[in-house]
C-alpha cells in the first residue's frame, strides 16, 4: 500500500516521519496500518530485530507524530518483576496526570504486587481514555522475570479493551507470548547501501574551524566537497572493517567518525585536494588495515615507547588473541584437570581426600617442592583440545563466520605456535597432530595479552 491510499492524517504522519527516519518505510506504514487512530487496534503487537535498527527510536517518533496517549517503560532499568509492574502503573498514572486526564488515577496507592493488581490499576486509570499504547522496550532483557511475565502481559488488551500492548525485542522466538495472532513488525538490519545513505545525510566537516589562506575557498565549495568525499569515505570503511566487525549502524558511525579526522589530515597539510579520493585513500590504507578504531576504550593510544611484547599483543586479531590464551592453557595444564578448570557446568573445587577434616602427609611437611607451572617447558598438546578450551574460555558463542584453522596457521607462520609431532608429514592442521606454544610465548606475554582482552587468567591456570 501507497502513500497515495493512505487517509490525509496517516499519509502526513507516514511522510514526515520517511524523512526523519529513511529506508524504514515499509516499517512505518506497518505501524501506522496497525495502531491507526481511525482503525481497530489489536490487544498486543511486538516490534522485533537486531541492535540498532532504529526500533525503539521510531516507535517513539510515530507515537509522537500522530499523537497518541502512551507511555514507553525501559525494562532494562527494572530489577525485578514486581519492580517492572510498579513502574509500568507509575508511568501511566504520571503520563494521565501530565496530559490532565485524571478521572479516577487520582486513587493510585503507588503498589502494584501482581499482574491483577496492575490490570485493576490500568482499569481504573484507562477508564476515561479512548485509546492508549502501552510500549515495553527491551522485554526480552528483563531481570528476575517469571516465566508467566510475558504471556500475561500480552493478555492485558483482552481485560482492557482501549489499551494495546506493543512489546520491542531483539529476537522474537516462536509463541513466546503464547497467544496466537499477535502482529509481528520486522527491523531487519540496515544493508550497505543503507548505512552508507543514512551517513551521508549528516556528513563530517573537512575543516574543523577555518580555511587554509593559500586556498580560494568558501562555505558552498567546503559544502559541495564534503557532500562527495564522506560517502566515499564511508563505502571504505564499509569495504575494510564495517563489513565483517561492525555490522550494525552505530558501531559502523562510530568507526567513521573516529577515522574521518586521521583521514583528512593529509588535505589540512595541503598535500593532496578534497577531490583527490583514490590518492588520499592509498597513502591513508593504514588506518583501515588497523583494528584498534573497532575497539572502544578510555586509555590512550599507545605511543613508540610502548615495550615490544605489549605492542606485539594488540597487533593480533581479537580471536587470535584467544587462540593463543588457549594454547597456552592447554601447554601449561595438564589434560585430566581440563574438566575442573573448563567445564562451565562444574565448580571449581577440589575435595581434600578423607573429608574436610584429613590432612595430606600426616601434618608434615612435603619433602618436594612444586614449581610454579608457568616456570616449566610447554607441553604438546592434540587440536581438538585447544579448540575445546577455546569454546570455553571465549565469552560469547563462536561466530560460523571465523575461520579458525587460518587463524592458526597464522599464528604457526608466526613462531607463536609450532608444531611438536603428529602422525605422518602431510597437512600440520590435521587431527592428529600435536602442537605448543612457541619460545615467545612466555608468561609476562600471555599476561599482557590477557590484560588486553580483560580475561582473568589466574583463574584457570592450575596450580
Amino acid at each position: 500500500m501507497g502513500l497515495e491510499m493512505l487517509p490525509d492524517e496517516s499519509r502526513y504522519t507516514v511522510g514526515a516521519l520517511k524523512e526523519q527516519w529513511p529506508c524504514r518505510e515499509p516499517q512505518l506504514r506497518q505501524l501506522n496500518a496497525v495502531l491507526s487512530p481511525t482503525l481497530p487496534n489489536p490487544p498486543a503487537l511486538v516490534a522485533y530485530g537486531a541492535q540498532a535498527t532504529g526500533k525503539s527510536s521510531i516507535v517513539r517518533s510515530y507515537l509522537e507524530t500522530s499523537r497518541q496517549r502512551h507511555v514507553i517503560v525501559q525494562c532494562k532499568e527494572c530489577v525485578t518483576g514486581r519492580h517492572l509492574l510498579e513502574r509500568t502503573a507509575a508511568a501511566v498514572h504520571q503520563s494521565l496526570q501530565t496530559e490532565a486526564v485524571k478521572g479516577d488515577a487520582e486513587t493510585y496507592t503507588g503498589r502494584c504486587e501482581n499482574i491483577s493488581a496492575l490490570v485493576s490499576h490500568l482499569q481504573r486509570m484507562l477508564r476515561q481514555v479512548d485509546h492508549y499504547v502501552l510500549v515495553f522496550d527491551g522485554i526480552d532483557r528483563q531481570r528476575e522475570a517469571p516465566p508467566t511475565l510475558l504471556p500475561a502481559l500480552a493478555r492485558l488488551g483482552e481485560f482492557i479493551t482501549n489499551l494495546t500492548t506493543l512489546f520491542i525485542v531483539r529476537h522474537a522466538p516462536p509463541r513466546f507470548l503464547h497467544h496466537p495472532g499477535v502482529p509481528h513488525i520486522h527491523f531487519p538490519s540496515y544493508t550497505r547501501n543503507q548505512s552508507i545513505r543514512i551517513l551521508s545525510n549528516e556528513p563530517l566537516d573537512i575543516f574543523e574551524s577555518s580555511f587554509p589562506e593559500d586556498m580560494d575557498y568558501d562555505e558552498e565549495t567546503h559544502a559541495e566537497d564534503k557532500d562527495w568525499l564522506w560517502p566515499r569515505f564511508c563505502a571504505a570503511v564499509w569495504d575494510s572493517l564495517a563489513q565483517s566487525c561492525a555490522r550494525d549502524l552505530s558501531s559502523f558511525r562510530d568507526v567513521c567518525h573516529k577515522l574521518w579526522r586521521p583521514f583528512v589530515a593529509p588535505i589540512h597539510k595541503g598535500d593532496f585536494g578534497t577531490r583527490d579520493f583514490s590518492r588520499l585513500l592509498v597513502a591513508q590504507r593504514k588506518l583501515f588495515q588497523d583494528e584498534s578504531a573497532l575497539s572502544d576504550s578510555i586509555i590512550a593510544t599507545p605511543t613508540a615507547q610502548t615495550s615490544v611484547v605489549k605492542s606485539k599483543s594488540h597487533d593480533l586479531p581479537y580471536y587470535a588473541k584467544y587462540i593463543l590464551l588457549a594454547a597456552y592453557l592447554a601447554s601449561s595444564n595438564p589434560a585430566r584437570l581440563d574438566q575442573i578448570y573448563f567445564m562451565k557446568s562444574t565448580e571449581r573445587k577440589r575435595r581434600k581426600k578423607g573429608g574436610g577434616t584429613a590432612r595430606s602427609g600426616g601434618g608434615k611437611p612435603s619433602q618436594n617442592r612444586k614449581l610454579p607451572r608457568h616456570l616449566l617447558a610447554p607441553s604438546p598438546f592434540p587440536l581438538d583440545r585447544l579448540l575445546s578450551i577455546l569454546y570455553a574460555i571465549l565469552p560469547h558463542d563462536f561466530r560460523s563466520t571465523i575461520d579458525v584453522y587460518a587463524q592458526i596457521a597464522t599464528l604457526a607462520s608466526l613462531r607463536l605456535l609450532v608444531r611438536a609431532g603428529g602422525i605422518g608429514g602431510g597437512d600440520p592442521l590435521e587431527a592428529g597432530g600435536k602442537w605448543k606454544v612457541g619460545p615467545a610465548v612466555s608468561w609476562e606475554y600471555v599476561q599482557n595479552l590477557a590484560r588486553t582482552l580483560d580475561f582473568g587468567l589466574l583463574d584457570y591456570i592450575a596450580e
